[in-house]
C-alpha cells in the first residue's frame, strides 16, 4: 500500500481541507501500514526528484503520524503475493487501498520496444534508487533525447539530463546514476506534446525551474506560440501565469550549450531504427476545440534516445479487489476503500490527492459511527501468523530507523543528505524481522 495517501488517511482528529471538515474518531483504534517495499514513504521517497527537496519535507509528517502508538508499519509485504485481500478483510474492519497507479501508459506503436526507448517512470525509479529499477540499460553516450508528453514527469526526466552534474551531487540521488549522468552527452532535449501551449499539463513551478537551469536556452519550434499573446488576458488567472510565463520565454533569442525544445501538436506513429532507435515518426496534428486530431502530414524527427511519459494507470493487485478495469479506479465500498489516484485515477497533484485521503477518512468514520463496520477484529495477530508461515521477513518502524541511519552515514560520505540501499535483501539484513 502506497504511504503517501494513507498516512493521510488514517490520522485521528478533524481537520478543515478546503473548505471541509474531515477526520476519524474511533476510540482504541490501531492502524497497521502495510508497504511492498521494506521502507516507507513510496513516492516522496522514490518519485520526487531528488533536487526537489522541500517536497520531500513532507516526510516530517509522515515520521511523525507513524509514531504514534496506535500506528504499526510493516514492510515487505505485497499485497496478491504475500497477502491477500480476503485475508486483509477477515482481519480487519476497514481496509483501505493506496497502491497508486505506477504502471506507465504505452504508446503502442512499432519500435515501441527498441533499445534506448525508455519508460519515464522507470528512469525516475533509476536515479531514485527503487530496486525495481536499478538495472534499466539507458545509454546516454547521446546529443539529443526526446520525450513523449509535456506533464511534470516529462519537465523532471528533461531537468535532470540537463541540470549541472555538480548541482546534483548535493541531493539525494543514486550514486550510480550520477556518474552516468556524469559520463552524459546529451545536450538537447525535445519535449514532444500532442496538443497545443495552452493544453500543456506542466506547472509554472516546473516550467521556471527549466527556464533557470544554467547553460541551459528554451525554444519553441517556429509559428508555434506567436499568437498566444492575444488570449493570455481571457484565460483563468493560474493557466494565464503559466502561458505568459511561457509566451516571455519564446521570445528570448539567447543561445547557451544545451538546448531545451518544446513542440507542439505532434503525435508519435512510429519509432524508427533496427536494433536501437534512430528517430520518432510524428503526424502533425490540429486542434478541433481541446482535442488533438491527427492529419496525413508527418515527418521525422532525429534522436538517439526517447522517453515515454504520457501517464499512469492503476492496476488489480489482488483478484478480488473490485476494480473497474474502464477507469482504472477502485470504487469506495463499506469495508474497502480506496485513495489517491487508485480512487480518482492519475490527475491532480499532493494536494489533490491529499483532500482525496481526508475524504476518505471522513467516510471511513461514517460508516464506524453508522455500525457499519462490524465487531473488532483479530488484525495483524492473524495476518503474522500467514506472514509467519510462509517465512516473510518484515521490517517494523525500528527497522526503517536502522536502514535510515546506515543511509544517512553513507550520504555523509559523499556530501549528500543520504545514499539509498539499492538491494532490498541488504535492507532486510539490516532492518529486518523474521519470526
Amino acid at each position: 500500500m502506497r504511504w503517501r495517501y494513507l498516512s493521510h488517511a488514517i490520522r485521528k482528529y478533524s481537520k478543515d481541507v478546503n473548505g471541509f471538515q474531515v477526520g476519524i474518531k474511533i476510540p482504541g483504534c490501531q492502524i497497521d501500514i502495510y508497504e511492498r517495499l521494506p521502507v516507507p514513504f513510496g513516492l516522496v521517497r522514490y518519485g520526487v526528484a531528488p533536487d526537489h527537496p522541500e517536497v520531500k519535507n513532507v516526510i516530517n509528517t509522515f515520521t511523525k503520524t507513524a509514531s504514534n502508538e496506535n500506528i504499526r508499519f510493516i514492510g515487505n509485504v505485497s499485497l496478491g503475493c504475500h497477502i491477500t485481500l480476503a485475508q486483509l478483510k477477515h482481519s480487519y474492519n476497514a481496509v483501505v487501498l493506496a497502491y497508486g497507479a505506477d504502471e506507465d501508459r504505452k504508446l503502442n506503436i512499432v519500435g515501441e520496444n527498441l533499445s534506448n526507448v525508455v519508460s519515464a517512470t522507470k528512469f525516475i525509479g533509476w536515479y531514485n534508487g527503487l530496486p525495481a529499477d536499478k538495472n534499466i540499460k539507458v545509454d546516454l553516450d547521446v546529443e539529443h533525447a526526446v520525450i513523449v508528453g509535456q506533464g511534470n514527469v516529462a519537465l523532471d526526466v528533461a531537468r535532470i539530463l540537463l541540470t549541472p552534474v555538480d548541482e546534483l551531487r548535493k541531493t539525494d540521488i543514486t550514486e550510480y546514476s550520477l556518474e552516468a549522468l556524469t559520463q552524459s552527452k546529451v545536450k538537447k532535449v525535445t519535449l514532444v506534446g500532442r496538443r497545443g501551449p495552452l493544453q500543456v499539463a506542466f506547472t509554472i513551478k516546473e516550467l521556471r525551474e527549466m527556464l533557470k537551469l544554467p547553460g541551459v536556452s528554451t525554444h519553441f519550434f517556429e509559428d508555434q506560440i506567436n499568437d498566444i499573446d492575444k488570449v493570455i488576458n481571457d484565460l483563468p488567472r493560474p493557466r494565464k501565469r503559466l502561458i505568459q510565463l511561457m509566451y516571455d520565454a519564446s521570445q528570448k533569442t539567447e543561445v547557451r550549450n544545451k538546448l531545451f525544445d518544446l513542440l507542439f501538436l505532434r503525435t508519435p506513429i512510429s519509432i524508427l531504427g533496427t536494433s536501437k532507435i534512430e528517430g520518432i515518426e510524428l503526424a502533425i496534428n490540429h486542434l478541433e476545440g481541446e482535442r488533438a486530431m491527427v492529419t496525413d502530414e508527418k515527418y521525422t524527427l532525429k534522436c538517439e534516445l526517447a522517453f515515454r511519459s504520457i501517464g499512469y494507470q492503476s492496476v488489480q493487485a489482488d483478484p478480488d479487489i473490485p476494480f473497474d478495469k474502464m477507469s482504472s479506479t477502485v470504487p469506495q465500498s463499506i469495508g474497502v476503500y480506496s485513495v489517491g489516484w487508485l480512487s480518482s485515477g492519475p490527475v491532480g497533484v499532493i494536494l489533490s490527492t491529499m483532500s482525496n485521503a481526508f475524504q476518505t477518512a471522513t467516510l471511513i468514520g461514517q460508516h464506524f459511527d453508522k455500525g457499519l463496520l462490524g465487531e473488532r477484529k483479530p488484525g495483524y495477530d492473524y495476518i503474522s501468523k500467514v506472514l509467519e508461515d510462509k517465512g516473510i521477513i518484515t521490517v517494523d518502524w525500528n527497522g526503517w530507523m536502522k536502514i535510515d541511519k546506515v543511509e544517512v552515514e553513507r550520504g555523509l560520505k559523499h556530501g549528500k543528505p543520504r545514499e539509498k540501499i539499492v538491494d532490498v535483501d541488504e535492507m532486510l539484513q539490516i532492518g529486518g524481522i523474521l519470526k
